[in-house]
């Protein structure tokens, strides 16, 4: 047959989606519907790439360029320090600027440079401040707003960030000197062990959509089979029923291209509406890729004329009706098997080839081995769903209506259900991947969050300054306690000798007897004790001989460097402060203080010495929270910026994650949410088919007096049955699939429990799909469906 005749044939196949009345127009836009939604998907996945681009260019474009040194005042110069606080759980970033000429570039997003005093805020700062919520942050940001930082200096419309124009910095506390904004940081390539995570989180989350993509297109096939049939009794060959079949299919699928294209276009407006997973986006940055966004117009029709082609291989149309509404031929189990073995054979030669300190994977053996066992897995649920089914019988009249309705179209339950088992399978493996790899990117930090739970650092012109300092904070509302030293430095005095190119020191921290204790394990301690901090050989320490060549009992130091650089600023002249440390003082072993580091130096109780002699001392406090005081956290981080802007407040943590793997995880997650809602959507769109399809069954039920409740149950069962046991062949997929991941990386599994969730994922789906699938059933259930024309 001519090309002419087979386009004439989609074509009237596709006249037939548009025009075949209220019933055959609302089939179509189901099957446009179900299409959209997934279409629509494909281009929000397209668009990450962009997304995350968008946002590194930036953050980068706003960095202050460090890539020109510049070491005196300029007219364009100006120094900067960045700050980042926390509020609440939600991370603010700050940079500091002080011009030193007349001339200093704008910062990336603004219109002018902000005034003295001034601050600009991003949009979502800017309503934070102005909230009650925003009270306590408000203390902390002394600055009057003065105007609105723009899209080209935030990574997302959700971020919290301010630049303001300070004029307390100078060359002892900033960060540098910089004349212009704008740097590029090469990246390093990503771990093996995450190009292996991303590449299976993509197959995993975007076949659960061509999944539905395809079940969309096959929507209404038992009313179609019908008219198809009729179509043969008025002359048309087997051959020409098919190909308007095709263009049925094709015209709600290039009406479902249309419906994904608006629903992106839609969804994108909203992007920074929404954040997900602390991810969220300008809808100027929500762009596709075009080769992919291609790739996806094209993919789509094709497919959908391909499905109905292969859905329609097996089956006879004959002008009195088609041969699928008898029993079905049982189905074969060996091929969908062989699916399953060749995706076991791509992966097994990839068995410890994937190693930590490695940067590339046999991308192409990952994505094609796991992307033909989900395939498998897919094609193994009918034939599941099929002999499950069979062997059902005795129970109640609901029992039995949605068993001899499973019974005897099997096939489309598991279509409805196929998406769900390849995200479930998927999720499986992925945490199965995420729990043996976490150790890997997640470390002890050392750090004692019984002891203290936050870090302050203060810079203090003198000792005594210090000491009301850590009084402060220690009288802050919500501090149950602190740790809190006076720290700088002492110096061998006298000339240097040999090949020395400065004189040896060693630190030297004044508190009283409880602080010290966290830093060493001492004897005993009275105010007037001195003790010599030895780090015998801990990590990052030095050798005790580097210690006491400057600090031992009886040893006189200098409290200022001797010899200091030739850029340090000029003192005033004169003999410099010394102090000898006792002969009585002790040698004490370090220990780890409460952020997890070994100290070593001279411990000083505040009577032995004179703080007020110490040179450039800053104030190191720990602080224990009390828990019973609201917000005592945000008060500690009020008080330090308070005490001092360019104050440093960290929070300890037990443990830490690589940036990179929190990076990965998180969008991860974001797929993973988008995709099961897409599954919700899909399965309650099928449900919806399938009533409507059984409308007149379902009205002559109710007319012979079957119960609402018993059609209720009915279809409750109809949609557990192939859910459940859709979810035990993706438990066993999806731990078998994550076995054979981990035998790449040369992984263990850690907890062969992770199926949960996802199986109480699949139960709430069950639940919510008949609550919402309810309404239309009982109206379905009304006298006017026996109706006909």
């Amino acid at each position: 047959m001519s090309p002419r005749s087979q386009a004439r044939d989609l074509a009237l196949g596709a006249r037939f989606a548009v025009t075949g009345g209220r019933s055959g127009l609302f089939r179509t836009l189901l099957t446009a519907t179900g299409v959209g939604f997934g279409v629509a998907l494909l281009l929000l996945a397209a668009s990450f790439p962009n997304m995350l681009f968008q946002r590194e260019v930036r953050e980068s474009a706003r960095a202050v360029d460090g890539s020109h040194e510049v070491t005196s005042p300029r007219p364009d110069s100006f120094l900067h320090l960045g700050q980042t606080t926390v509020y609440r759980e939600e991370v603010i970033s700050g940079l500091l600027l002080r011009p030193e000429g007349g001339a200093p570039p704008v910062p990336p997003g603004a219109t002018a440079f902000p005034p003295v005093g001034g601050m600009l805020v991003s949009p979502a700062l800017g309503e934070l401040l102005d909230s009650p919520e925003g009270a306590l942050l408000k203390e902390r940001l002394p600055y009057r707003v003065v105007g609105t930082i723009g899209e080209a200096g935030l990574i997302g419309p959700a971020e919290l960030r301010y630049v303001a124009h300070v004029d307390f910095l100078d060359q002892e506390n900033y960060d540098g000197r910089g004349v212009r904004y704008g740097w590029s940081v090469p990246e390093e390539p990503m771990n093996a062990f995450l190009v292996l995570l991303v590449v299976v989180a993509c197959v995993v989350l975007l076949l659960p959509v061509l999944v539905f993509i395809a079940t969309a297109v096959r929507f209404g096939g038992e009313q179609r089979d019908r008219r198809l049939a009729a179509l043969r009794l008025i002359g048309a060959d087997g051959a020409t029923t098919r190909r308007i079949a095709a263009g049925e299919s094709l015209a709600g699928a290039l009406l479902g291209l249309l419906v994904g294209t608006g629903l992106f276009a839609a969804a994108r407006q909203f992007a920074g509406s929404f954040t997900i997973w602390d991810v969220n986006a300008y809808p100027g940055d929500v762009v596709p890729m075009t080769a992919l966004a291609v790739l996806v117009l094209a993919v789509v029709p094709v497919a959908s004329v391909v499905v109905t082609l292969f859905a329609l291989r097996g089956v006879a149309i004959e002008p009195l009706g088609v041969v699928r509404t008898s029993t079905p031929r049982r189905r074969r189990l060996w091929w969908r098997l062989l699916l399953l073995a060749a995706g076991a054979a791509f992966l097994a030669p990839l068995v410890g080839a994937v190693q930590p300190a490695g940067t590339r994977i046999d991308a192409v053996g990952v994505v094609t081995g796991t992307a033909l066992v989900l395939t498998g897995l897919t094609a193994l649920l009918p034939w599941l769903v099929e002999s499950g089914v069979k062997r059902l019988h005795a129970g109640p009249v609901a029992w039995q209506l949605a068993v001899r309705r499973l019974q005897l179209s099997s096939g489309t339950a598991a279509r409805a259900v196929s998406g769900i088992v390849v995200a479930a399978t998927g999720a499986i493996a992925l945490q199965m991947l995420f729990q043996a790899m976490e150790g890997d990117f997640t470390e002890l930090t050392g750090q004692d969050t019984s002891r203290a739970q936050i870090a302050i650092g203060l810079d203090a012109r003198t000792g005594d300054e210090v000491r009301l300092m850590i009084e402060r904070v220690a009288g802050t509302r919500g501090v149950a306690g602190t740790v809190g030293t006076v720290e700088s430095h002492a110096w061998r005095p006298g000339p240097l000798r040999g090949s020395e190119e400065f004189a040896p020191t060693t630190s030297l921290r004044v508190g009283d007897c409880a602080s010290l204790r966290e830093f060493a394990t001492l004897p005993s301690c009275t105010d007037g004790d001195v003790f010599v901090l030895l780090a015998h050989g801990a990590q990052g320490g030095p050798d005790d001989a580097r210690i006491t060549r400057t600090a031992r009992p009886g040893a006189t130091v200098a409290l200022q460097d001797p010899h200091p650089h030739p850029s340090a600023p000029k003192r005033p002249a004169g003999r410099l402060p010394q102090w000898r440390i006792p002969s009585d003082a002790r040698l004490v072993d370090s220990r780890p203080d409460p952020t997890g580091r070994h100290q070593y130096g001279v411990l000083a109780t505040p009577s032995s010495i004179d703080v007020a002699r110490l040179d450039e001392p800053d104030a190191q406090i720990m602080v224990r929270l009390d828990p019973s005081v609201p917000d005592a956290a945000d008060l500690v981080r009020n008080a330090a910026a308070d005490i001092d802007p360019t104050s440093w407040v960290r929070t300890l943590k037990d443990t830490q994650r690589d940036a990179a793997f929190s990076s990965v995880r998180t969008g991860i997650l974001v797929g993973s949410t988008l995709t099961m809602l897409l599954v919700a959507a899909s399965l309650l769109v099928t449900t919806l088919e399938q009533l409507r399809d059984r409308k007149r069954l379902l009205s002559s039920l109710v007319a012979f007096g079957t119960r609402r409740s018993t059609l209720t149950w009915s279809v409750l069962w109809q949609t557990a049955v192939p859910i459940l046991l859709g979810l035990v062949l993706a438990v066993a997929g999806g731990l078998g699939l994550g076995v054979l991941l981990l035998e790449t990386t040369g992984q263990g599994v850690r907890d062969w429990w992770v199926f949960l969730p996802v199986v109480g994922i699949g139960l709430g789906l069950i639940a919510a799909v008949t609550l919402l699938s309810v309404p239309v059933l009982w109206r379905l259930m009304r006298a006017d469906g026996l109706r006909t024309e």
